[in-house]
């Protein structure tokens, strides 16, 4: 044997002899590179991971844990059995959206973990890694020792490496309609926001934060964490830990004395990393819809995007009533014509009206909610069938409303009955609500059983031909894609609270955050569009804290595909400011975050499908500032109309906050000029093509 062979030979065997000293490798990387996630057991067997971004650590040795009822806790003495890899990538095509086409690529890692002793428990810990973030869930098998189980608390850990700055709202299991916090991650305190007057429910038991929760680091990197596609699980927040810079998962519970209950074989959720070294790239970012499957509803071609009207804003502004008792019934049948008419007659698509059922007398304080509504039954001032005949005779369509009083099991005693009424009349399209405490008691807005029946809520009106626009319900995480019939939903301090809220209303850095967090999760229906900005004279004490210009701004910043025109027809009656929402697109071809910075500003630019014509919005905080529009986004070779909306040089949110200008110019790609905004200010410009 010569020396190179042996040479050789001792190489090989010594590279075996090192591979056997090693644990299956658990390592995966985007795409591209830019993300790399380990996975490893720690030393008492515990299952880990670590996350790196362009080689720098920002999730540092996070472990992962379940405990159960009547069951040892899941957490030390595992082993990695098996450890595979594989990639995939398709461009999948969305029925309506932020853009049409939708690029899923990532690389995932599968590894399998199982006790050494005790019960010898089995699960596989997914990791899907793209370009944009990663998403990871647990998958446990059919088992001889895990059947039925009952989870009591899910303990996945992200822990941070610095003290990063924040933007939160507290992790209520109840309700997202809290203003944002803006603090460093060791100054989160959520329990100092248990009482507040102007929500009609709220519980937060501990110092956790909602999610999305987002945060920028001291190097410039974004991070936001989320879940997408919840189904048969409890929502979480995520409980702070302050000494560690940490993060760990906190189900939402219910009276009961575990948090989820499932059997063998079950997914949890995808816990969710998303990563940008650019602000505007965490919108831009279609993660959430990846981690979901593809649609189950093959005939999606009653799925259209619309703006609407409705009777909705009189009864803030405290102009009339839900209920009919009183005399100032809202949902008359001649007031609902009145908005009819003008939809009709402004190129809107649809009218909401709310209170036409029988039951708002008692929905509010009263302790048994149950068996007070009734979702088939109109009061007598209004007719239904003539209303909508009405609707459909002037090409328009009518949203039903079904507010429940958050009395679920009144609701889904009528859930088939008032689905097939609306089908029956041509209705395409329902409102929920589920204002005040859940009934029944013990139970939680975001908990399991809740989640459980808004998803019920959503099959059953898929059945139908239903979209569903959700109020007061769990936040999104992505089941769009699943259920495109889920159009859009509220989860955030929406515009309502200008009407009414005792504390001033939401400041004007409001709407500049509201797109870097609850956005992420999905489609807003956050009704901008108010032109009677002090709100008078039914309300002088409140007021919108926003310019006009920023209101016409926000039908692009805001994603949903169903945008209220939500101010009174009256006062937009011969506003010139009103031909931007004439001319506005609601379902998009692409979407592009020009840019922003989280709690400053944001311009964000959209093109309609099919016309070619492109919208851009932008707002500010409550400080004046220039922004810089390059149209590069534009079709090159093709001269366009810019008809710019924006403020005044007087206007300021609260001194003049209706004060704007019209300018029209003609622009190409090469174009690029400079935008004043005023304080709490705003800017919305159309691009339609010149012909």
């Amino acid at each position: 044997m010569t020396k190179n062979i042996r040479l050789w030979m001792l190489l090989i065997l010594a590279a075996a002899f090192s591979a056997c000293q090693k644990s299956i490798p658990g390592k995966v990387q985007s795409p591209s590179g830019n993300i790399q996630v380990e996975v490893f057991t720690l030393a008492d067997g515990q299952a880990a991971y670590t996350v790196s971004f362009n080689q720098q650590l920002v999730i540092d040795t996070s472990g992962l844990a379940f405990e159960f009822l009547d069951m040892a806790p899941l957490r030390a003495g595992l082993e990695i059995r098996s450890a595979e890899s594989s990639s995939f990538s398709e461009t999948w095509e969305m029925p309506w959206g932020e853009q049409r086409y939708v690029d899923n690529n990532y690389n995932e890692l599968r590894v399998s973990f199982a006790e050494k002793e005790a019960l010898k428990r089995t699960f596989e810990l997914l990791f899907r890694v793209y370009d944009d973030g990663l998403g990871f869930r647990f998958e446990f098998p059919q088992q001889e020792n895990m059947g039925e189980v009952f989870i009591t608390e899910e303990h996945t850990q992200i822990n941070l490496t610095a003290d990063h700055k924040v933007w939160w709202i507290p992790g209520d299991w109840d309700i997202y309609e809290h203003l944002y916090s803006t603090s460093r991650f060791s100054e989160i305190d959520a329990l100092t926001y248990r009482e507040h007057a102007n929500l009609a429910q709220t519980f937060i038991p501990v110092n956790a934060v909602s999610t999305p929760v987002t945060m920028k680091t001291n190097s410039g990197i974004y991070l936001s964490f989320h879940e997408a596609a919840l189904v048969d699980y409890a929502a979480m927040t995520l409980a702070i830990d302050h000494e560690n810079l940490g993060m760990t998962t906190n189900l939402v519970g219910s009276w009961r004395d575990y948090k989820v209950e499932r059997q063998t074989p079950f997914n949890t959720p995808w816990r969710m990393i998303q990563i940008a070294g650019r602000a505007g790239d965490l919108i831009e970012s279609r993660l959430i819809l990846n981690l979901n499957e593809p649609s189950k509803i093959e005939d999606t071609s009653w799925l259209k995007p619309v703006k609407y009207n409705g009777i909705w804003w009189e009864m803030h502004l405290d102009l009339s009533t839900w209920a009919m008792a009183g005399g100032r019934h809202g949902a008359t049948t001649q007031n609902a014509k009145r908005y009819i008419d003008f939809a009709a007659e402004n190129g809107l698509d649809a009218v909401l009206v709310e209170g036409w059922n029988t039951g708002w007398e008692n929905w509010i304080g009263t302790a048994d909610r149950e068996g007070i509504y009734d979702f088939v039954t109109p009061y007598p001032d209004y007719d239904l069938r003539g209303v909508v005949d009405y609707a459909q005779g002037k090409g328009l369509n009518i949203i039903m409303h079904h507010e429940t009083s958050a009395a679920v099991g009144t609701y889904e005693q009528q859930l088939d009955t008032a689905y097939a009424l609306a089908e029956s009349l041509g209705i395409h399209a329902v409102k929920t609500g589920y204002v005040g405490t859940i009934l029944p008691e013990g139970e939680y807005h975001l908990s399991q059983f809740m989640v459980n029946h808004y998803q019920k809520v959503l099959e059953t009106a898929a059945k139908h031909k239903v979209a569903v626009n959700s109020h007061e319900t769990v936040m999104a995480t992505g089941l769009r894609r699943t259920w495109p019939n889920f159009f859009a939903s509220e989860n955030l301090r929406g515009q309502e609270f200008n009407a009414w809220a005792s504390d001033g209303g939401n400041p004007p850095d409001h709407l500049t955050i509201v797109p870097f967090t609850r956005m992420l999760a999905g489609p807003i229906d956050f009704t901008p569009g108010i032109f009677n900005i002090k709100l008078g004279p039914t309300k002088p004490n409140n007021q919108v804290n926003t310019t006009l210009a920023h209101q016409l701004a926000l039908y692009v910043v805001l994603y949903s595909p169903v945008q209220m025109a939500a101010d009174l027809p009256q006062n937009y009656e011969g506003h010139p400011a009103f031909q931007f929402i004439r001319d506005l697109g609601v379902d998009w071809e692409q979407s592009k975050v020009l840019d922003g910075e989280i709690g400053e500003y944001i311009t964000i630019a959209r093109q309609e499908r099919d016309t070619g014509h492109w919208f851009l919005g932008g707002i500010t905080n409550e400080e004046s500032r220039e922004i810089m529009v390059e149209t590069n986004f534009l079709e090159p070779g093709v001269t366009y109309r810019a008809t710019l909306y924006k403020d005044a040089p007087n206007a300021h949110w609260m001194e003049n906050p209706a004060a704007y200008v019209i300018e029209s110019q003609e622009v190409t790609a090469d174009s690029k000029f400079g935008i004043k905004l005023a304080q709490g200010g705003g800017v919305a410009i159309s691009f339609i093509p010149l012909k």
